[in-house]
């Protein structure tokens, strides 16, 4: 189809020169973009971060680069100072579904007690609307009855605060700020 573009994946585990292999073969071949597969699946991250780094070396810079299942703000960070353009990952509502959330003040675990009679909002500096009209005492209260609400919220925020980043990652970008970069995906926020 005319509206789609096929990419190509690179693969190579854990191993610079099989991704080495895989890059130049998959690069022959053409493709309107390519994709980086099989990281995310349990390796350190100094590793994570040295494979992305060393494949988006071999990866065309004018044509799109996809990195696959890969998805903390901070891995996020660190793989577009790496030359990355484009994610995915189900973290944002997994996590959400499991009472985690990011915050322009960290990471938050709603379920824990020290929420239980906190009025304030889940993230004060979020204009989402969990955040906007619900309070982190409230979500709790849904989250420990296991109300699917809670889900919804949490994953809304999540959902909020991916796009308030990356749109914090492209301003940076047009500036030619990558330094901006390093400061964590809160100070993008």
């Amino acid at each position: 189809r005319d509206d789609q573009l096929l990419f190509g994946i690179v693969q190579g585990g854990m191993y610079e020169d099989l991704r080495r292999v895989s890059a130049e073969r998959t690069v022959a071949l053409g493709f309107p973009g390519y994709a980086i597969g099989g990281l995310g699946v349990g390796e350190e991250k100094p590793l994570l971060y040295d494979m992305v780094e060393h494949t988006a070396q071999l990866l065309p810079k004018d044509q799109p680069r996809y990195l696959m299942g890969i998805g903390t703000p901070e891995d996020i960070l660190h793989a577009v100072r790496s030359g990355i353009d484009m994610f995915d990952c189900v973290l944002p509502t997994r996590n959400a579904r499991h009472g985690f959330v990011w915050t322009s003040e960290g990471a938050v675990r709603i379920r824990n007690a020290v929420h239980r009679e906190d009025l304030t909002p889940l993230d004060p500096a979020c204009d989402c609307s969990t955040c906007t009209r619900f309070t982190r005492a409230y979500l709790r209260h849904l989250y420990v009855e296991k109300e699917g609400l809670a889900a919804r919220l949490l994953t809304n925020h999540n959902l909020h605060f991916y796009l308030h980043m990356m749109r914090g990652v492209r301003d940076a970008l047009a500036a030619g700020d990558v330094a901006a970069l390093s400061s964590g995906a809160e100070a993008l926020f």
